[in-house]
């Protein structure tokens, strides 16, 4: 599938502002079963100054100044992307949990795709034990880790309602689990730590949803704005397998992947300073349209 991405970002400001430095992560990720076609960034106003790099994660990267005087920022990102993924089937086999668990803490490599880089804590997904225990409950000894994995997902999926004014990103983790309601990111984190807190690797996947279902299909919840979901390493021969608690799926053809890290802190599309306007209105708008 071939999917042209439209990721329009705009900030207005109450009163001007004379400098802005920004970070972007707007361009899709090559790999697994995913390929970048074309991508670009159009920016205004036109900054003074553009530069780009790979992070550790292997995200683009680029830092954006702006220094002149300006009341609206606006940053249009479009991309293509083909798309062929086959996810295991639901009832596949896989390893006993905590095989992979004491392989993944075993591993020599220490690079972005090595699953112990994803064991522990990070910023935005604290260990709590309120969450372990919780997730303890789909991992029940010599269980499958798909299986597990994928029992945990159904129930966060029934558990936990959507609902797009109850979280911001700042929003605490023990904060979105005791009340059990938020988003897509929120639901992704509170998947990560409960996996993490079992010793089992799992990494944050920010990216887009096809826009429109095939027909017959219900509407996918976070379509209209980036989304987020859980990859999950589940040994050498299933590798890395993509999970998504918001609308109880495993991850293929109508998943686009913007970017992967340990949580949204290393993914985040846009971030950055600004000098001048003590208020500031956030607007986020995403097509995603399937073109063959």
């Amino acid at each position: 599938m071939i999917y042209d991405i439209r990721h329009v970002t705009t900030y207005s400001y109450e009163s001007p502002v004379s400098f802005a430095r920004c970070t972007l992560r707007l361009e899709p990720k090559s790999g697994d079963g995913q390929e970048l076609i074309s991508h670009s960034v159009e920016i205004r106003p036109r900054p003074a100054d553009r530069t780009a790099r790979r992070d550790f994660f292997g995200i683009l990267t680029e830092s954006v100044v702006i220094e002149v005087a300006h009341r609206n920022l606006r940053i249009d990102s479009r991309s293509r992307v083909s798309v062929s993924r086959q996810p295991p089937a639901r009832d596949a086999f896989s390893p006993p949990w905590e095989g992979i668990r004491d392989i993944a803490f075993e591993a020599t490599s220490l690079g972005p795709s090595s699953p112990v880089g994803y064991v522990f804590a990070s910023p935005l997904v604290p260990v709590l034990r309120a969450v372990s225990a919780y997730a303890a409950s789909s991992f029940a000894p010599g269980v499958g880790i798909l299986a597990g994995a994928i029992d945990l997902m159904h129930r966060i999926r029934t558990e936990f309602r959507y609902d797009p004014k109850a979280t911001v990103i700042s929003t605490p983790l023990k904060e979105v689990f005791d009340n059990r309601h938020g988003v897509c990111q929120d639901f992704a984190h509170v998947m990560i730590a409960g996996l993490r807190g079992l010793g089992l690797p799992a990494a944050y996947v920010s990216g887009y949803l096809r826009t429109i279902p095939p027909p017959g299909q219900p509407r996918l919840q976070g379509a209209d704005a980036t989304h987020a979901w859980v990859s999950l390493w589940c040994g050498a021969e299933l590798g890395w397998v993509g999970l998504d608690p918001t609308n109880d799926l495993l991850v293929a053809n109508d998943h686009i992947v913007l970017a992967v890290g340990r949580d949204f802190s290393d993914v985040s599309p846009v971030d950055g300073i600004i000098v001048g306007s003590p208020k500031q209105k956030l607007g986020v708008a995403v097509d995603v349209l399937l073109v063959e």
